[in-house]
């Protein structure tokens, strides 16, 4: 294993602490129990959001906490669910009176946490509401998920609900738009290497110089085939035509792309996917009025990407656009 840390036990320590001095303007992180917050929470009279999992996949969610996305971020230790007394914790800190919208990808660890959390915080007069994102078509079931896994989802989720709250809706409006958001969100991943968790210290799991597997989730849980591997054309159709057939999007329809690296698959490649999927759906006549390029959800230093949809209407679009400051996404602020 060869990784730019100072020990295994501490990796999410050290990191989280270069976090908050890097972008003390926005953020300061807590110990103990861990999470990152605003650096103005709370903030009277607004709903607050709070997301979180296990570490790895920066800068998901960590990264996206500042004005505009998420008031609170709480992370758990590299693939592992965050606490639930993290969670709790991080409510409390973001409450400014007007409720806390929990944004919750389906993984069990994650979900049975966060609705411990909620309750607790209920317990002490906070409202707050829960939304599981599940947005993954590639499984039904697996190991780590009753239903479909949530994935790239939810950074659009995050965004478009942060920049609801910042406009001063109400509790029940930001968790219904986050409902819509999922609802009209569809993804899928693939992967041409595995990655390795520091505290493991070997690859997570085999897959062979031609080979390439998809539709695999984001700590590396297995897909739905492994194939002989295969161009970015054909890639593209392998992810994008099971994303289509299953909401399913239609022509006409206008849609945000969100193409992603799964962290170690450069940005040339992104962008070759990216031409790739506009053609795809071009000739479907599915119009993309938005586009998100990146590493903004990675399984640490995986090789491969993902593909997420999400049907846009005109409020969807107007959120998307709204100023957002974090240290993984800005625009216009």
């Amino acid at each position: 294993m060869k990784k730019l840390i100072n020990s295994v036990e501490n990796v999410v320590r050290d990191e989280l602490a270069g976090l908050g001095a890097a972008h003390a303007d926005l953020l300061k992180v807590v110990i103990d129990p861990t999470y990152v917050v605003r650096v103005d929470a709370p903030v009277n009279g607004k709903v607050g959001i709070v997301s979180g999992g296990g570490s790895g996949h920066e800068p998901m969610h960590t990264g996206f906490v500042g004005m505009g996305m998420l008031d609170a971020a709480c992370p758990g230790e590299v693939f592992t669910s965050p606490t639930p007394d993290q969670v709790t914790a991080a409510t409390k800190a973001v409450n400014g009176g007007a409720g806390v919208l929990h944004i919750v990808k389906n993984y069990t660890g994650d979900v049975m946490n966060f609705e411990m959390a909620a309750e607790l915080a209920a317990a002490e007069g906070i409202a707050v509401e829960a939304v599981v994102i599940d947005d993954d078509v590639a499984v039904t079931d697996s190991l780590y998920t009753a239903g479909r896994r949530g994935v790239g989802a939810t950074v659009l989720a995050e965004k478009i609900c942060g920049a609801a709250a910042q406009q001063g809706r109400s509790l029940t409006e930001v968790a219904a738009l986050c409902r819509k958001v999922n609802s009209q969100a569809r993804s899928m991943g693939m992967a041409l290497t595995s990655c390795t968790v520091p505290a493991a210290g070997k690859l997570t799991f085999e897959l062979g110089e031609q080979e390439m597997e998809i539709g695999i989730g984001i700590h590396g849980e297995p897909g739905r085939q492994r194939l002989p591997l295969a161009s970015a054309h054909e890639v593209v159709a392998m992810l994008a035509e099971p994303i289509v057939e299953d909401l399913p999007f239609r022509a006409g329809d206008t849609v945000l792309a969100f193409v992603n690296s799964m962290g170690g698959t450069p940005l040339m490649e992104l962008y070759i996917v990216y031409d790739e999927l506009r053609r795809w759906l071009g000739d479907r006549q599915i119009n993309i009025v938005r586009s998100l390029v990146g590493p903004y959800m990675t399984s640490l230093e995986m090789q491969g990407c993902s593909i997420t949809l999400l049907r846009l209407d005109d409020e969807l679009i107007e959120l998307w656009d709204a100023p957002v400051h974090t240290p993984g996404m800005r625009w216009g602020a």
